[in-house]
């Protein structure tokens, strides 16, 4: 929440700056700035120490005071620009299974810029992972799971709230219904973030998004027309530039036809904690650890070793092989054996 003594000592120029919607406040409530730009806040209201001047313009200087912050604080909630302040860690305390077991773990706690990914046969109980996290759980979900944050009991406000969203999810499936253009999309989600360089953030997240699909788009193409694959690699950039939410939930990326390792890369430099539903051992070592989920239930939680990840190069190696292979199919081009290399 904003306070008063957070505004006060600043200038109305760094309020501007820090609270791009801020001018529309001083025009709805009639207070010209003109030369007094870099005035701090405090002394720029001076002018309502004058009890005539107070009264003519029916104006208390605290009370407007108080409307700002709360002004301030709303707007930041609508947009959701303040959930990622101070998220750096989530912390996963066990439950039970389905048989009602406890969990086989002490606790894990995932911090910023780590990926973690979930692991087991369908149905086993990944997807109720996600959800619980998603939920902030505090024991009162199927599992009995609680989800710290900051390692401090999670706020409900991320339950209830569109403007706190701590979690952005992928699914396997991204549909889109509008009828608007990758630029029209981008440039509505970058305006209600009152992003400063539209322009720019929109041609960084086409030029991120190109580097991961299969097939490159252009900002005119109708986001309805979109495949698949470019439809998560929209989605995935858009979400690791864009989003507020700290957290990123993925379930089987293996499956969107983009470059996974480039996706990867992408969320966790934007310092995301990401979790990762995979079937694919590829994905699954590139994590920093991973859950082996069984019978609904955490069963183990698996650091990836270095000789994992020594064999990770290999299998990386081979997994681009079957990607030049997939591309040349598509071309009509004809595979021999030697173009195996292994």
């Amino acid at each position: 929440m904003i306070t008063v003594q957070d505004i006060q000592q600043e200038t109305i120029a760094d309020l501007f700056e820090q609270y791009p919607f801020l001018p529309g406040f001083f025009e709805e409530n009639t207070l010209q700035v003109n030369g007094q730009i870099n005035e701090k806040l405090i002394d720029y209201l001076k002018f309502l120490d004058d009890e005539e001047e107070a009264e003519n313009r029916a104006i208390d200087k605290d009370q407007l005071l108080n409307s700002m912050t709360i002004y301030i604080s709303q707007m930041l909630e609508f947009l959701g620009e303040d959930v990622d302040d101070g998220v750096h860690s989530i912390t996963i305390l066990p439950g039970t299974n389905k048989s009602g077991e406890t969990e086989q773990f002490g606790e894990l706690k995932i911090s910023k810029s780590e990926i973690v990914c979930i692991v087991g046969p369908t149905g086993s109980g990944k997807s109720r992972l996600l959800a619980d996290i998603e939920w902030v759980a505090q024991n009162d979900t199927p599992t009995s799971r609680t989800i710290l944050v900051n390692e401090e009991m999670g706020d409900k406000k991320w339950r209830v709230s569109s403007g706190h969203k701590l979690v952005a999810q992928l699914s396997q499936n991204m549909n889109f219904v509008m009828d608007l253009s990758v630029y029209e999309f981008l440039e509505l989600h970058a305006q209600s973030r009152l992003v400063e360089d539209v322009e720019g953030v929109i041609a960084k997240i086409i030029e991120e998004a190109n580097k991961l699909a299969g097939e490159k788009f252009e900002l005119t193409t109708p986001i309805t027309s979109l495949s698949g694959g470019q439809s998560r690699a929209l989605m995935i950039a858009d979400t690791a530039i864009l989003s507020k939410s700290p957290i990123i939930l993925i379930d089987e990326i293996e499956n969107a036809g983009i470059d996974r390792k480039k996706a990867l890369d992408l969320l966790i430099g934007e310092e995301k904690i990401v979790l990762m539903a995979t079937h694919d051992p590829m994905l699954a070592l590139m994590g920093d650890k991973r859950i082996v989920i069984k019978n609904g239930g955490i069963h183990k939680v698996v650091e990836t070793s270095d000789d994992e990840r020594n064999l990770l190069v290999d299998l990386e190696r081979m997994d681009a092989v079957v990607q030049n292979m997939r591309t040349r199919l598509r071309n009509g081009e004809i595979i021999k054996k030697e173009d195996i290399g292994f």
